[in-house]
């Protein structure tokens, strides 16, 4: 019983607080300038919560589950990873005329030659069922007047730790494509003074897009690699939108002989 009347009386104070919001909101043209500032400070502070409020609560509603991390992993992965973008909302979710070296989350960067920058670059939620990722990355590129176009996405420390050339590294990928083109992944390992780069074309007419890259046919230095990232180019761009549903990288080593 108690229980019920504390929440009708909550009802009450919430319908109550409403009004006075909507009420200070319809008249706030006309009034005067010290209390609209106060009215303003207890407005940004109630935003504030009200803003963690809504991103928590469409977090937790959206499907897929935000963070994870599940996706198929070949068997005897030993290190699988989904970027960021693809598994949690980001603080500043786009950008339009992004510029060179655009950033979106801290592990994706988006790299053009373009005199005019005329792309944008969204996170964008996922809610299919069938998809694993809870985010997705939506490219716009309309006029296009530069050379290349690629995202690069770095990878975290685990992924080099205990690399070596017996390695596969496989990559997959979603991708919606408003009109035909090539993309292709480019693999680089920085190793002491030198760069490694395996290049691939993804499959993008196969139902299941996903690249391997092979480590045995590289001149990998296995004792000072560093770091690595993979390039997503993109070729002939202009006038499209890419939709890439979700980005995963995993690790094995090849299945000895």
């Amino acid at each position: 019983m108690g229980q019920g009347k504390t929440g009708f009386v909550q009802r009450l104070y919430q319908k109550g607080l409403a009004r006075y919001w909507a009420r200070n909101a319809r008249v706030a043209s006309e009034t005067n300038l010290g209390t609209l500032r106060f009215q303003r400070q207890r407005a940004r502070k109630l935003r504030q919560h009200l803003n963690t409020l809504i991103s928590i609560s469409e977090s937790r509603l959206a499907l897929p589950q935000i963070g994870s991390n599940a996706f198929h992993k070949p068997h005897g992965t030993d290190w699988a990873w989904r970027p960021q973008l693809w598994r949690a909302p980001l603080d500043r979710p786009g950008v339009s005329s992004a510029p060179n070296r655009e950033m979106l989350g801290d592990e994706v960067t988006l790299f053009h030659d373009c005199r005019v920058s005329e792309l944008t670059m969204r996170q964008l939620r996922n809610t299919r069922e069938a998809d694993l990722a809870p985010f997705g990355l939506r490219l716009d590129v309309f006029r296009f007047d530069g050379s290349f176009l690629s995202l690069v996405v770095d990878l975290p420390a685990p992924a080099v730790d205990g690399l070596k050339r017996n390695h596969l590294i496989r990559l997959d990928t979603i991708v919606e494509l408003e009109k035909p083109l090539e993309i292709f992944a480019r693999l680089n390992i920085k190793h002491g003074p030198n760069t490694e780069q395996i290049v691939r074309e993804l499959p993008l007419n196969e139902e299941e897009i996903m690249v391997e890259f092979d480590l045995a046919y590289s001149k990998l230095n296995e004792k000072r690699v560093e770091k690595a990232w993979i390039d997503l180019i993109f070729e002939g761009p202009e006038m499209n939108q890419i939709i890439l549903r979700d980005v995963t990288i995993s690790r094995r080593p090849r299945a000895e002989f």
